[in-house]
């Protein structure tokens, strides 16, 4: 498939890039080779193929959601260097 060097400029103007006169006909090659490409992969016979979301069968690998109890504010601050009413103490970062 051919592409125009208009097509070219038409398209990055909607994706607002900003082409290179010099490097117009270089991606209308490029961009003509992938769509040979992709007209190749259309006459691949696909009667009977299932449709899929990944190419290979995965299983969730998390674990399992547990509902856990979370310490509460005198246990977590109970190791802190420095706390005042009931948070941490830290250095002060802006200026």
């Amino acid at each position: 498939m051919t592409i125009t060097k208009e097509e070219v400029l038409y398209v990055a103007n909607l994706a607002r890039l900003n082409v290179d006169e010099n490097d117009v006909e270089k991606l209308a090659a490029q961009i003509g080779n992938i769509l040979s490409y992709v007209d190749t992969l259309e006459k691949a016979d696909t009667d009977g193929v299932e449709p899929t979301t990944h190419a290979i069968d995965l299983t969730n690998a998390l674990r399992e959601d547990v509902v856990h109890t979370h310490p509460g504010a005198e246990e977590t601050l109970a190791n802190a260097p420095e706390k005042e009413d009931g948070m941490f103490v830290v250095p002060k970062v802006v200026g």
